[in-house]
């Protein structure tokens, strides 16, 4: 078991993983002055590092400065200065494994007090019943909309490149823009971006194609992607395995898989539909489908916790194991994975009623968790999700005042 676990990985940028384990993108929100990451940032992966995971995958940096996730999300675009981010990648690499910066927009997934843009494939917007408002109403995207956000992409991985990360990752899950383009049910366009899935899919496969150009042929291109949005009519299993076939000839190294939205929160195991119920593992039995047909490395991410799982996921085929949360509580995992030893703790899931507000407060508790890592803390996960959620939220409160007064200022050229 640890011979296969901790075995190199060969991708086809040239790239060696040092091992089968990775650390999957958490969206930490703890961007300091100027959207930039800080010592915060710094001291977390420093922590990470040191902790023996093969890969580790940042939080969702934003490649618009006007269309943020959270209001203290660290964008990189042509006007960030770059040494925060050199001493960003210093400290993720300083363990010895691989860095990618994950790189994303919100689309229509910006919360409803953000300034900037609410932008969507459609003006079909965020369905979450009586928490809906929660969320800013799309306007559609323009044709020209559509080229810049590919450019920014672009943009946004060459300099992640000059700052010293590995590769990027593209957020094409957890319906995010790439997310909401792909989904027949988000996606009611009738041009050359809507309708079938290819043109369904054409905005990612023109962003991995602008990124691919725009990066050296060693630096790895990852992208994330839903196995299933876990809603009836939407982005599912075989649409999953077509796109994977459409990234193979564009030198993508890994597809990541994950599941669900904000609508259907299955990333964090609370799910509307009934076919991701696992305590573990949530996506596995979609991935092992998936890997059968797949032409390229798969990873697979979402509620795995024991050394047993993880193997259970390899012996799938399944090339990488992701983790988010188990990381999150106990930072050095795979090391005592190596050693024979499991975590002494998990974090309990919130099996609230209001699957939402579940959803959000399980958020919180990993962010309550990330700070506490920054700190020089241990992480504390019986922490109450209760306790956590306000507590987010009143950091939310104060960094969008951060933030609007940022976003109005002038930007500094890098």
């Amino acid at each position: 078991m640890t011979n296969q676990l901790f075995s190199p990985l060969h991708l086809r940028s040239g790239q060696v993983l040092k091992n089968r384990t990775a650390k999957a993108a958490m969206e930490e929100n703890m961007a300091g002055d100027g959207q930039l990451p800080d010592k915060q940032l710094f001291a977390l992966y420093r922590r990470w590092a040191a902790g023996g995971t093969g890969l580790l995958i940042t939080g969702n940096v934003m490649v618009h400065a006007e269309a943020l996730t959270g209001p203290a999300g660290v964008v990189l675009d042509e006007h960030a200065p770059l040494k925060p981010f050199i001493e960003w990648a210093e400290a993720g690499k300083s363990g010895g494994g691989a860095l990618w910066m994950q790189i994303n927009h919100p689309g229509r997934q910006v919360a409803s007090g953000m300034p900037g843009v609410v932008w969507g494939p459609s003006d079909v917007g965020v369905s979450l019943g009586k928490h809906s408002s929660r969320f800013g109403r799309p306007t559609a995207m323009t044709a020209r909309q559509i080229e810049e956000t590919v450019a920014r992409y672009a943009v946004t991985a060459r300099r992640a490149e000059e700052a010293g990360f590995d590769g990027v990752e593209v957020h094409a899950a957890h319906g995010y823009l790439l997310s909401q383009f792909l989904s027949p049910l988000v996606n009611t366009r009738t041009d050359r971006w809507g309708g079938s899935l290819e043109n369904r899919a054409r905005m990612l496969l023109d962003i991995v194609r602008a990124v691919r150009e725009a990066v050296s042929p060693t630096f790895a291109v990852a992208v994330k992607l839903n196995s299933a949005d876990f809603q009836r009519g939407g982005f599912d299993a075989d649409d999953a395995r077509r796109v994977i076939k459409m990234l193979e000839p564009l030198g993508v190294d890994l597809v990541e898989l994950s599941g669900g939205s904000y609508e259907s929160p299955a990333m964090t195991g609370r799910s509307t539909d009934t076919r991701t119920q696992a305590r573990e593992a949530y996506f596995l039995d979609l991935a092992k489908d998936l890997v059968r047909t797949s032409p390229l490395p798969l990873m697979l991410t979402g509620g795995i916790t024991r050394r047993a799982t993880a193997q259970r996921v390899l012996d799938s085929g399944v090339a990488v194991v992701g983790m988010g949360t188990a990381l999150a509580v106990t930072p050095d995992l795979p090391d005592r994975w190596r050693q024979g030893r499991e975590a002494e703790r998990t974090m309990r899931p919130v099996n609230w009623s209001d699957k939402a507000l579940a959803s959000a407060a399980s958020m919180a508790q990993v962010r309550h968790q990330l700070r506490r890592i920054a700190r020089g803390s241990n992480p504390r996960p019986g922490t109450h999700p209760a306790v956590a959620l306000v507590s987010e939220q009143r950091r939310q409160r104060a960094a969008l005042r951060t933030y609007r007064t940022w976003l109005s200022g002038p930007r500094r050229t890098a």
